[in-house]
């Protein structure tokens, strides 16, 4: 077993750790799913930006967080290593935000967010959305020239674009997500053509 695995001793209140895993699910697109008859929740998809899936609990007030993505044939690929870093490294960097979240402090004598609203900084993917836009007009560009890029920058914008969605810059995280596919249909379709045109240069 390949994962992702961390503890984290938070000692805070069960409703304030399910509020803040509740809004992260929710805004990085996971959905309760499973892994190999094991119960994960998974976002992603197979063709560009990989399966992630994620489990975790919350006892005695330590915090238990596993994750890890579909490897190329059906194993697990930690969040290490340069295989696939594309795709690991933007979900590395939302769990270790995560965990920064669930440890922030809670105002002195305050009751948790079924109780009364009280201030708690929760995920914020503003930088994903923007992120996926400049990746986005990258791919498109370098698309026409560099296909190898176009291809890569639309990996990076597409990745993005999902963890941008659930930000208050939505919008601009689907302008991402479309000018990054649109990006690598171009890079494939200027690859294939220079093959063609190439070939027949040969013969």
């Amino acid at each position: 077993m390949a994962r992702y695995v961390r503890e984290v001793v938070l000692n805070k209140p069960n409703d304030f750790v399910q509020f803040i895993m509740d809004d992260y699910l929710q805004k990085n697109g996971f959905m309760m799913s499973d892994w190999k008859g094991e119960p994960a929740f998974r976002a992603g998809d197979a063709a560009i930006e990989g399966y992630k899936y994620l489990k975790w609990g919350y006892m005695n007030g330590v915090f238990h967080l596993e994750a890890w993505m579909k490897g190329t044939f059906g194993g697990e690929w930690n969040l290490e290593g340069f295989v696939g870093s594309l795709q690991k490294k933007p979900y590395r960097e939302s769990l270790e935000q995560l965990l920064v979240l669930l440890g922030q402090p809670l105002p002195q004598g305050a009751q948790t967010p079924q109780g009364y609203p009280i201030p708690v900084q929760t995920s914020d993917n503003t930088g994903a959305a923007t992120a996926a836009l400049v990746f986005g007009i990258l791919a498109v560009v370098t698309g026409f020239f560099i296909p190898i890029l176009g291809i890569l920058f639309g990996c990076l914008g597409f990745s993005r674009a999902r963890m941008g969605g659930g930000s208050t810059k939505a919008g601009m995280a689907t302008a991402g997500k479309v000018l990054s596919i649109i990006g690598i249909v171009v890079a494939i379709g200027m690859w294939i053509l220079n093959f063609i045109l190439t070939m027949g240069v040969l013969f």
